[in-house]
């Protein structure tokens, strides 16, 4: 996620973060918005009345303001969604057969445990299998 800080009339400063937890990013996204928000109503507190603000930095702010807002319930709507269809995903796989890369771990889908990292299902046999690419799914037969 790329955040752009503090634009002044002499320097523009840009800061990169990177994170590759979900739950981190939410945070510093939130903490971004706070942020922000303090920064501009500080600014409007201590500006000088002989000197008010260019009105077109004042929407300027503004405008940024409400992108930093909108992004954050966008994200939140796509981490809704995406819960939503690893959800849908596991009903689908409830009663099927299904086994590893190299046939190791087989056995009909009992329940699937869904997480933000990964799925894991639970076979009839007892046995945990981690939902993810080279796994065989096959309708069981009944």
């Amino acid at each position: 996620m790329q955040v752009t800080s503090a634009t002044s009339t002499s320097s523009t400063s840009n800061t990169t973060t990177t994170s590759s937890n979900p739950n981190k990013d939410a945070a510093a996204a939130s903490l971004d918005y706070s942020t922000f928000l303090n920064l501009l109503l500080a600014q409007l507190k201590n500006q000088d009345p002989t000197k008010p603000m260019d009105s077109t930095e004042y929407m300027s702010q503004l405008a940024s303001f409400s992108n930093v807002e909108q992004t954050i319930k966008t994200n939140s709507k796509l981490d809704s969604l995406l819960t939503s269809q690893s959800l849908s995903q596991a009903e689908n796989l409830v009663g099927k057969t299904v086994s590893n890369a190299d046939g190791t771990i087989t056995g009909k889908v009992v329940s699937v445990n869904v997480a933000s990292d990964a799925s894991v299902a639970t076979l009839d046999n007892g046995k945990k299998l981690t939902l993810g690419s080279g796994i065989t799914v096959s309708a069981s037969a009944s």
